[in-house]
Parts: C-alpha cells; sequence; structure tokens
C-alpha cells in the first residue's frame, strides 16, 4: 500500500493508545482489589499478531508491562500453535513469571482479535491479583526457595475456548486463593476490559480498513526505531560502568551485587551485566523477559519522548551472563521481582550519568516495601492488607526531586489511607514526609516517608519485602546519598527490627500493636555547595531539613539567609 500521510498516521496512533487507555480505565473502575482498582497496578495493549511486540500500550498502565506483555504474548501464540492455532473468542490465562515476566501475582489475560475471519493482532490486560495461594497471604513472600512457596502457577490455557467459557479452570483458580471474591472481581475486569478492545479494534478497523491500520502499527514501529537510533547517535561515544547491591536475597544475609555497563557506539546501544551475582536461593531472581522489560523502563525515563512499542529496543543489545540472577529460570522463585529491577534501573542511570548527566535524575528510593498484613474477621473470614509504599525521587539537572512519590517503573499511585482503613482493619497512625531523608545536592532529592500502622483486629500476621535497607540510594553529578530504609514492629517487650533489615515473614501483631516504615529519599544530583542557602533554609523552615542536618550537610551558610 502507499505511504500513510502524517496526519492519518497521527490521527490512528491517538485512536490506537486511546483504545489502549479505555481498556485501562475499565479495569481500573471495575476491579475489586484495591491494588488495580486504586493503585492502578495493571496494564493493557496491543500486539503483533507473528511476532507478539508491542504496538500500543495505554498510558495509564505500568510502564514494566510494555517488554513483559509483549513475552505473554509470544507464549500464548507459541502455545496457540501447538494446539491448532488461535480461535476467534479464545481467551487465554496465566500467571507463570518464568514465561511471562514479573511475578505470580500478576495474572495475564490474552486474546486473538479477528477482523473480517482473519487474525489482525492480540490484545492483552495484565493486573496485580491480590492473593494466588502460597505460602504467605499476599504472595510477597521473602523466604520463598522455589516458586511453588510464592503462589501457584497457572501455564497458558484457555479460559475461553472459541467464545465458551471454560469454567473449570476457573474453578482451579478459585480453589488457590485465599481471596475468591476479589480474584473472580478482577477477572471480571479483565474479561470487560478485552470484551472493550474489541468493539473498538471493530469501529477502527470499519473505519480505516485493515490495510492502513497494519500500515500505521508498522510505522509507528519503524519511527520508534529511527528515533531510538537518533537519541542514542546524540551520545558520546563511549563505555562507562556501574554498581550497586541489593541487601541480602531473604535467605542468605550476604549483599547481591547488580552491575552494568552502558555503551555506546554509533547508533546502537549494549547494556553489558556482566558481574551481577547468580541465581539466589532466595526470591530477588527475574526471569529474562523482565530484564528485557527493565532495560526499556530505564531507557524510556533517559529517553521520555520516545514511543511505547517495540520499536524501541531495536537498536539495544543487552547481555546477561548465563547463570545470573537476572535471567532465572523454573522454578527459582521471582516474586520480589521489584527490588531487583529497580537496582537494575538505578546502575543503569548511575553508568548513564557519566555519559549525559544532563539526562538523567539521580536515584529515587529504590524499593517498593510490600508489606501483607493478614488476619480473620470475628465472622472467620479472611482478610490481606497488601500495599506498596512511597518514598523520594533523585535530583535532576533542571529541579530537586519529588516527594513521596511512587517508584520509577510503574505509573502506579499509592493507594489512600482512607481507603486501606476502611477495607482492612488497621488505622494509620502517622502518614508523613521523613526529615532529613533526602540527598544533599545542588538539587536535592525528594524526601522519603514515614508509615506507622496499628492493628485494630485481634491478632494478625505481617510480611516483609523491602529494600534499601543496608545500600542506600546514590546521588550523580557529585550529589549525597539519601537515608536509607528503616522498618520496626512493635512486640510486647518493646519495638525490634528484622535481622535481614528489610525482610520479614510470619511476624505476630496483637491488637493496638504497630508496625513502621521509614522510607529512603532520593539521591542528590550535583555538588551539596552549589545549592542556594536560600533554598537550604526553606527546606528547614518547611521541616523537611533539621537545622543539624542542614549545617552537617550544607555548612553553616543558609543561617545568615534572613528569616
Amino acid at each position: 500500500m502507499s505511504e500513510i500521510d502524517p496526519i492519518t498516521l497521527a490521527v490512528l496512533a491517538g485512536r490506537m493508545e486511546q483504545i489502549a487507555d479505555e481498556m485501562d480505565a475499565t479495569l481500573f473502575r471495575a476491579a475489586f482489589n484495591p491494588i488495580i482498582a486504586e493503585a492502578h497496578d495493571a496494564s493493557h495493549g496491543i500486539y503483533d499478531a507473528r511476532t507478539g511486540d508491542t504496538l500500543v500500550q495505554g498510558k495509564s498502565g505500568l510502564p514494566i508491562f510494555v517488554g513483559v506483555m509483549a513475552a505473554a504474548v509470544k507464549a500464548v501464540i507459541n502455545r496457540a500453535a501447538a494446539s491448532g492455532g488461535p480461535q476467534d473468542g479464545d481467551v487465554w490465562i496465566f500467571n507463570d513469571a518464568h514465561i511471562g515476566g514479573t511475578h505470580l501475582s500478576d495474572m495475564r489475560l490474552v486474546r486473538p482479535y479477528f477482523h473480517e475471519g482473519k487474525l489482525f493482532c492480540y490484545l492483552a490486560s495484565v493486573g496485580h491479583w491480590h492473593d494466588l495461594g502460597g505460602a504467605v497471604p499476599g504472595n510477597y513472600n521473602p523466604a520463598a526457595t522455589e516458586v511453588f512457596q510464592e503462589a501457584v502457577v497457572i501455564p497458558p490455557v484457555r479460559l475461553v475456548r472459541g467464545g465458551v467459557f471454560q469454567n473449570d479452570i476457573l474453578d482451579i483458580i478459585l480453589r488457590n486463593t485465599r481471596l475468591p471474591a476479589s480474584a473472580r472481581g478482577d477477572l471480571n475486569g479483565q474479561l470487560g476490559a478485552l470484551d472493550l478492545g474489541v468493539k473498538r479494534m471493530d469501529a477502527l478497523l470499519d473505519e480505516y480498513g485493515s490495510p492502513t491500520v497494519a500500515g500505521a502499527l508498522t510505522a509507528l514501529t519503524d519511527r520508534a526505531e529511527t528515533l531510538m537510533r537518533a537519541e542514542i547517535a546524540s551520545l558520546p561515544q563511549g563505555r562507562w560502568e556501574a554498581e550497586d547491591f541489593l541487601d541480602n536475597d531473604g535467605i542468605s544475609d550476604v549483599p547481591l551485587p547488580i552491575r552494568v555497563a552502558f555503551e555506546v557506539t554509533g547508533d546502537r546501544l549494549v547494556l553489558d551485566f556482566t558481574g551481577t551475582a547468580p541465581v539466589t536461593r532466595g526470591p530477588v531472581n527475574i526471569a529474562l523477559p523482565t530484564t528485557i522489560a527493565t532495560a526499556y523502563v530505564a531507557i524510556k525515563h533517559i529517553f521520555p519522548s520516545l514511543p511505547a512499542n517495540a520499536g524501541v529496543m531495536r537498536p539495544i543489545d543487552i547481555h546477561i551472563p548465563e547463570g545470573s540472577l537476572l535471567s532465572a529460570e523454573f522454578p527459582a522463585p521471582t516474586g520480589g521481582y521489584t527490588e531487583t529491577i529497580l537496582r537494575m534501573i538505578d546502575v543503569i542511570f548511575s553508568a548513564a550519568a557519566q555519559a549525559a548527566p544532563d539526562r538523567v535524575v539521580a536515584n529515587a528510593y529504590g524499593t517498593i516495601n510490600a508489606l501483607s498484613i493478614a488476619g480473620r474477621r470475628p465472622d472467620g473470614s479472611r482478610w490481606v492488607m497488601f500495599s506498596f509504599y512511597g518514598g523520594g525521587h533523585g535530583g535532576s539537572a533542571d529541579s530537586d526531586g519529588l516527594n513521596h512519590g511512587n517508584a520509577p517503573i510503574s505509573t502506579a499511585t499509592i493507594p489512600p489511607a482512607e481507603i486501606l482503613e476502611a477495607a482492612y482493619p488497621v488505622m494509620f497512625r502517622q502518614w508523613a514526609l521523613r526529615p532529613d531523608s533526602a540527598g544533599a545536592g545542588a538539587h536535592r532529592g525528594g524526601l522519603g516517608a514515614v508509615y506507622e500502622i496499628e492493628l485494630l483486629e485481634e491478632n494478625a500476621e505481617a510480611f516483609l519485602f523491602g529494600e534499601r535497607g543496608r545500600f542506600a540510594p546514590k546521588g550523580v553529578a557529585d550529589g549525597g546519598e539519601a537515608a536509607m530504609n528503616r522498618f520496626a514492629y512493635e512486640q510486647d517487650d518493646g519495638w525490634h527490627e528484622p535481622p535481614l533489615t528489610s525482610k520479614l515473614v510470619g511476624m505476630t501483631l496483637s491488637k493496638g500493636q504497630r508496625v513502621r516504615l521509614e522510607t529512603p529519599g532520593g539521591g542528590g544530583y550535583g555538588p551539596p555547595g552549589d545549592r542556594p542557602p536560600e533554598a537550604i533554609a526553606r527546606d528547614v523552615a518547611l521541616g523537611y531539613l533539621t537545622p543539624e542536618a542542614a549545617t552537617q550537610a550544607y555548612g553553616p551558610d543558609w543561617q545568615e539567609v534572613p528569616a
């Protein structure tokens, strides 16, 4: 067909992004669990019928899902090919993280989309379900040594076969969750989102025709590659390295290095993770699809104007050493993938900052602090409060870091205290910014947060999967480190901290006892000596810095600023 004119291409790009956005919105409004409904831990997109590559993703979904959902769709393409091919009306479901990336909590639904009897593309939905069995309510088990201790593992299977719902598949899933009503509600929301996607694609293709829309998708992917090559070519040529550490794997109290070399040659980029720790017994491993997707997320932060499709990754080579925790194979546990990919992003930023400091922010707080508190209500029903928590983002060449933001792997939001208190027998006694937690710099990092949660039920268990308890978020361009993560829990004899600092399993709470999270801030950008005294004095006046910490980090000159 002839080349699509720029106006038509822009209109079609907007229409397809809108389809994915509407699918996101449909699930957010229909989901039962707050991690999807309030935090928006989900994503939808349109994927290539032959390769499974990402063509379009919604703007409200998590960026990490751009890459991993491509792997999920490829897995379905392969399974379908081995069982007679895809049928119109099929919906596949699975959560196997070694095939589809991330972790077992993320339930993936993949639907082939047919137009006029021909397969045109795939539509896919992924959402973080509240509980899928396993040893720990909420599925973040920091002591898991194999995937079976994290959740039930569901390979790609047809939930809907040619338009006919397979109730036996649903029965198996609901029998393996502590919260079947929540799971059923989230599933219905995802199915509804896919139904909407089919309707919107029908309208689009009926209006423009399959050849024109297919041509637009190809053009958009090729354009993304061209833009990526131009961005890479604008960087200095060379090789830069960075290293950081995970606190431990939840089993052995040994730091785990994450290393990267950032190498630019012409219009190609190599990310080489040689030197990264090998596969661990504990659940900080990640599967290869997750690693590829994380590299995309980091690159998208460095080059934010790039579109969200597979063309971006064509000029990028990713080298993962054999046996690395970044390419773990089944049945290695992967439940804490969030902590590892955040450290991956940190080292990519730290290496890229040596080449182009104006394009990169300092390290963010670097942990989602996955906290689960679970128990039974007086009527015997189970409750599981799983949530993640915010911290400070890194300073940049343009500004101070964001106070109390969410992790840079996502566009998710932190569930509001009012929602969590309404849904579960807890009370937030404190939800505040954490003074003195930001890394010092010409542009300081953002502040972390303090959360103190009191149990209102007679008893419950608490589980924590965090990081940054022993290795602080780093600054760039001579900026300072931020405060480290701190977790404490109350018992009859007072307050305690976990032996592994950032990970804890099965700690019992009684009514009135509390847990307390003090999350890291973000690293600073630029030398602290370059920060204007007026900005330091303002931070002190706002309570962001104590006078003592301000003087220690920046010297005494700020005290001369008139009040």
